[in-house]
């Protein structure tokens, strides 16, 4: 036993399983002390709540939704809507910080300076107190009867108001995707490698992919089309309150708005440290080459920019969509207010943390993976280090 207990590879085995040994032990009591607990209390375990129905609706939902529907639906509910919030809040935020952060490297010396002033003024107010002020805001705008009006939009104190095509859920869903077919296309058809024709001179074929696209989209709205409504369903006054179109409440804008403008700050600080990254020689090499400015930056700077921003911006993405979390302070329906209505009406505490847990793993790893696969195909081939 002492001759085992001399071996280095044995002595490291046994404190690992030691290791493992505790934590599990550790597990275990606790699981077993919570039990106890919650029957002392009348508290019933398990999962079996999921199918009963709730007896309560929410005031967003991207799917229909009834007091009647049970907790798993609920559940479904909020996970689109976070993602959805999500979504929009990631794509905003990227414009606005990738327009401070050019701004930042720009050189003009006014739009460093407008830029700078943005970056140290929002990225220092702490999210939540910009999500109450753009509220604050929104909730204060007129009453529908004098809604801000401006291309079929209306603006009030109960949302925004935007025209929408009358089509069926399953046409509308197919026309977005055809929609982001015609941004995302062009790019590919860019930067692949499959077609013969040299990178610089592809712009017909991308304006090619990109109308066929939105034809693509033009032709599922034409089908999709309801019978006896007008293609589009502009909103309206009617009475004291707006019918028609489709409603953006106040929870969502103002939760969209904060993200954008907070989330950009930061994006402005990557995107500027990407920008800084990139050599000034391999700028002046390829303007030796007889390129234009315009080239310069969309064939040398912006790529090598990316893959220095890349990393940094996926950690960044993820934090974003964790601050999502920050609508139950004003009352939009996403997953964490969906578990916090939860524990509050079922009692089942651990359950439903433990959901909001995984799915929050869940949506978080997959958004890494994405990038860690992006990040993976971009990279410059014989400029890692090898172990």
């Amino acid at each position: 036993m002492s001759s085992l207990l001399r071996n280095q590879k044995v002595r490291n085995a046994l404190l690992q399983l030691l290791y493992v040994g505790s934590i599990a032990a550790l597990v275990l009591a606790g699981v077993a002390i919570a039990r106890q607990n919650l029957a002392e209390q009348g508290i019933t375990s398990g999962f079996d709540f999921l199918s009963k129905s709730t007896g309560w609706d929410v005031n967003f939902s991207l799917l229909p939704a009834t007091a009647n529907d049970p907790y798993w639906w609920f559940f479904l509910i909020g996970i689109i809507n976070t993602l959805f919030l999500g979504s929009v809040g990631l794509m905003l935020a990227t414009i606005v910080g990738t327009i401070v952060g050019l701004a930042r490297t720009s050189s003009n010396e006014l739009a460093r300076l407008l830029g700078r002033t943005y970056v140290d003024i929002f990225r220092n107010i702490p999210l939540i107190l910009q999500v109450f002020f753009w509220y604050a805001v929104i909730t204060h705008l007129p009453t529908p009867r004098s809604a801000y009006e401006a291309w079929g939009m209306l603006l009030t104190s109960r949302g925004l108001y935007v025209p929408v095509p009358n089509v069926g859920g399953p046409a509308m869903t197919l026309a977005i995707f055809a929609l982001i077919a015609a941004i995302a296309l062009p790019v590919w058809l860019g930067r692949t490698s499959r077609l013969s024709q040299p990178i610089g001179e592809r712009l017909a074929i991308q304006l090619a992919g990109a109308a066929a696209a939105l034809a693509g989209a033009a032709i599922i709205l034409a089908i999709g089309r309801l019978p006896d409504l007008p293609l589009v369903d502009f909103p309206a006054l009617q009475g004291l309150n707006l019918k028609g179109g489709l409603r953006i409440p106040p929870e969502f804008s103002a939760l969209a708005i904060a993200i954008a403008i907070y989330g950009g700050s930061y994006i402005a600080e990557i995107v500027r440290g990407g920008f800084k990254a990139v050599g000034k020689g391999q700028m002046e090499a390829a303007l030796s080459l007889g390129l234009s400015p315009w080239r310069v930056f969309t064939l040398v700077r912006l790529p090598l920019a990316l893959r220095a921003m890349l990393p940094i911006l996926a950690n960044q993405y993820v934090w974003l969509i964790k601050a999502t979390t920050m609508g139950i302070a004003v009352g939009f329906t996403d997953f964490f207010m969906i578990v916090a209505l939860t524990i509050n009406h079922s009692g089942q505490t651990l359950e439903a943390i433990g959901i909001l847990m995984a799915g929050f793993l869940t949506i978080n790893l997959s958004l890494a993976a994405v990038f860690n696969r992006i990040n993976k195909a971009i990279a410059l081939k014989g400029n890692q280090l090898r172990g």
